[in-house]
């Protein structure tokens, strides 16, 4: 079944697709996400130190989950913003990827449970959920142990001969599957993310991995923060008007990203025309329009309107 299952995630456009045991996560990475919690690095995030039981044990989320599939839908544009206008991260290019890569799962799951019909196995099944970023789990950290890649050191996964343009998707099912075998990191003593990250939200420890700091991140800045901008920050964002792609451009196995082959996830004319006076004149209207199911709605109007100002006044210093 495992095969089947996998294949048929290729077969409905993910580029990988692994499975994990379901299990409570070990307690390295549980002590290192509360001591994260515990200094606040997650900044005005307030909805990641809810339900901490339930991020560090699957079975708790979805009672009677034996395993976790993990996808990964390729995200990376052919098309980009030319690098001297300002700019918004891949991700949020084209449709929003809750809803392209649920779907999707949801298409998955259909077809396992055809081939549990197949085998004599009659609903009601147990319970099995679709998650994508979108539930307290622990993505990166199931697609580590489902063997798709390697947490890299911008906290990002990479799926080695590919790169890290992905978005990941879940299905929590009570099926018995075999796992799959995780991967150890490949990032060897490079610190490219590091070095690359515009405000220093990444820092390189003694024992060579990063602590990421989110109050300090640009994504965080200018997606998840509500809060004005700080001055001390502002000047550093500079042309990034939605999310930040610094760390993932520097990262050497992204020499290996192709371009998505899935539309929805593919630019807009208008979308790519969009020069510095245009952003500066967009309307409430207009802002609608550009991102009617983007994922930059995340933001809102006034949110993206704050980060273009701050662009604007970075240019003039």
């Amino acid at each position: 079944m495992e095969s089947s299952i996998k294949s048929k995630a290729l077969e409905l456009g993910f580029a990988a697709c692994g499975i994990a045991k379901a299990e409570a996560v070990d307690d390295d990475t549980r002590a290192a996400y509360e001591r994260w919690i515990a200094e606040n690095r997650h900044g005005e995030m307030d909805y990641l130190a809810r339900n901490m039981e339930l991020r560090f044990d699957p079975t708790l989320l979805v009672p009677g989950c034996r395993s976790i599939i993990v996808t990964a839908m390729n995200y990376y544009p052919a098309d980009h913003i030319p690098d001297d206008e300002w700019q918004i991260a891949y991700y949020a290019y084209g449709r929003d990827y809750h809803h392209v890569v649920k779907e999707r799962l949801f298409q998955l799951l259909a077809y396992m449970d055809g081939l549990r019909r197949e085998q004599g196995e009659l609903p009601p099944y147990g319970e099995q959920r679709v998650f994508v970023d979108s539930a307290p789990v622990l993505e990166r950290y199931w697609a580590v142990r489902a063997g798709l890649g390697w947490e890299g050191r911008n906290h990002l996964l990479i799926i080695p001969g590919m790169g890290s343009w992905f978005f990941l998707g879940l299905i929590l099912t009570d099926l018995p599957l075999r796992p799959d075998i995780p991967l150890s990191s490949r990032c060897g003593t490079c610190h490219r993310c590091v070095d690359a990250c515009p405000t220093g939200a990444l820092t390189l420890r003694a024992d060579v991995t990063t602590c990421l700091d989110a109050r300090g991140c640009v994504s965080y800045l200018t997606i998840e923060q509500k809060s004005p901008i700080s001055s001390g920050f502002s000047s550093r964002v500079g042309g990034r008007i939605y999310g930040c792609d610094s760390c993932q451009k520097a990262c050497p196995w992204n020499r290996f990203a192709t371009p998505t082959a899935e539309p929805a996830f593919r630019p807009s004319s208008a979308l790519l025309g969009m020069r510095r006076h245009d952003w500066q004149a967009l309307t409430p209207e207009a802002y609608s329009s550009l991102f009617s199911g983007s994922a930059v709605k995340r933001a809102k109007y006034d949110g993206l309107r704050r980060n273009i100002d701050a662009a604007a006044q970075s240019d003039e210093n």
